[in-house]
């Protein structure tokens, strides 16, 4: 059989772009952040160096996020991002890979036209999209051709996917705009009103690592950051506690949890009595905050478990899902 050339799954998160390439396993994760000079429209870095760059630019350049909600919200630039992480990961390639793209379960079709547009033009042979609840349980291990339910509640950096699948599909899902940017803005809110300190997104998200927490902690840990105060235009040193995170991280979680317990509502008896038996799968970075598993299990009853490589998963099911890729062609063909 005459081979193309390679087939690459892309998890074209809001906060995290992975690759997978088919027979070496992921070969790229990097930060979805693009540096653009503003007067001559050329992209200066793309990924951890635009990341350091984050709120750090003068005028004519920009450090931007070209996805935010877990969709484009700037074409261009996703565009020449993708550009780049397909030559990285490609190197110069004779014919042009095939790709297969995760997308948020309730995106609208212009919001798919412009994901496939982007990856063409950015060099793709032929693109597929694949949901990410649907991708994320793949790569949990759990085998979805069954006829039984499980559910996945997968929270990235722009959207939490809640989807309860059974034989291959999704029967109920929910995609949210509340996941791990909304903590970090929540952060940013709450040092605002509580110390009177302005500090960046970057630092938001080295406390929700470190410190953050939505289940009360044994123990009481503290953090010292630096920010700007608002009294004084000053920079200012504060120490942030654990239990302060967690009054601030209570609102964005107990949405995700609503979402969780409006899914289960209208999940039909049969597949919610297998959910009861089997757990909720939690996937994505944004499961990764110290409690939330705790939380979901204490408001739905149900026991919660965490994937084994959260981050990854939905990478990995696409992965997965690229063997597939064949039968897809084959089908479209007939």
């Amino acid at each position: 059989m005459f081979k193309y050339g390679q087939d690459i799954g892309i998890d074209l998160g809001t906060a995290t772009v992975i690759a997978y390439s088919k027979g070496k396993g992921i070969v790229l994760r990097e930060p979805s952040v693009v540096a653009v000079d503003n007067n001559t429209g050329e992209v200066l870095a793309v990924g951890k160096e635009a990341r350091r760059m984050l709120g750090r630019t003068p005028g004519n350049i920009v450090a931007t996020r070209p996805l935010r909600d877990g969709v484009i919200s700037n074409y261009t630039v996703t565009e020449k991002m993708l550009k780049y992480f397909i030559n990285r990961v490609c190197g110069k390639f004779i014919f042009a890979p095939r790709i297969m793209i995760c997308i948020p379960s309730q995106v609208t079709e212009v919001e798919k036209k412009a994901v496939i547009d982007a990856a063409s033009q950015a060099g793709a042979r032929k693109v597929y999209l694949i949901e990410e609840p649907i991708a994320a349980a793949i790569g949990a291990g759990i085998d979805i051709s069954k006829p039984c339910g499980n559910m996945v509640v997968d929270i990235g950096g722009g959207t939490t996917d809640v989807a309860v699948i059974s034989l291959g599909g999704s029967v109920v899902s929910t995609s949210l705009k509340v996941a791990g940017d909304k903590f970090d803005e929540a952060i940013v809110k709450y040092i605002k009103k509580k110390h009177n300190v302005m500090i960046g997104e970057r630092t938001a998200e080295d406390l929700k690592i470190n410190i953050g927490c939505v289940y009360p902690k044994i123990q009481d840990m503290e953090m010292d950051i630096r920010g700007r105060d608002l009294v004084t235009g000053l920079p200012k040193t504060i120490t942030v506690r654990s239990s302060e995170m967690l009054e601030a991280l209570m609102e964005p979680a107990m949405m995700v949890v609503d979402a969780v317990r409006s899914v289960l509502e209208k999940t039909p008896p049969e597949l919610a009595a297998d959910i009861s038996d089997r757990g909720i799968y939690m996937t994505g970075g944004g499961c990764l905050i110290d409690g939330l598993d705790k939380l979901l299990q204490e408001e739905t009853g149900i026991n919660v478990m965490i994937a084994q490589d959260a981050v990854s998963c939905v990478a990995l099911g696409t992965g997965k899902a690229l063997d597939n890729l064949d039968v897809l062609d084959h089908r479209k063909r007939r």
